[in-house]
């Protein structure tokens, strides 16, 4: 009986950690000291959560093509914020002010996201405690 409740309560404790794992701050993957700006092809898109990917094709200083992803809020928070799915497709070309993953990948925490049609929506994780998360007006 006694290993029985062990067992039930160690499953209980990992399953509660799983959200945790999945879910991390701003300051847990990306540093705040290296702001960059993506401009690019879009090639790919994920809404999923609790973050968005979309990825581009952005050519470097040697004029190579990289594939970089650009992590946001959810679709849920994106859409609240005027940035819905058919905003974007395949093929446009979009600009991206975020935050270098500290792993040097080529990963962004995308911040604010400049559409095709001009418009600029703010892309990052309310509470995550990255730069601009207190912004008013967001």
């Amino acid at each position: 009986m006694k290993s029985r409740f062990a067992l039930m309560a160690a499953v209980a404790v990992f399953a509660a950690a799983v959200p945790v794992v999945a879910h991390h701050s701003f300051a847990a993957e990306f540093d705040a000291s290296k702001a960059v700006r993506l401009t690019g092809t879009l090639t790919k898109i994920e809404w999923t959560n609790p973050h968005s990917y979309f990825y581009l094709d952005v050519k470097n200083e040697k004029g190579q093509v990289e594939n970089w992803a650009c992590e946001g809020a959810g679709p849920g928070a994106l859409s609240r914020r005027g940035f819905k799915k058919g905003d974007i497709k395949l093929g446009d070309t979009l600009i991206v002010d975020g935050y270098r993953a500290k792993d040097g990948s080529r990963l962004i925490d995308g911040r604010r996201v400049t559409l095709p049609d001009g418009r600029n929506i703010y892309g990052g994780t309310p509470g995550d405690g990255g730069p601009g998360d207190n912004a008013p007006g967001r």
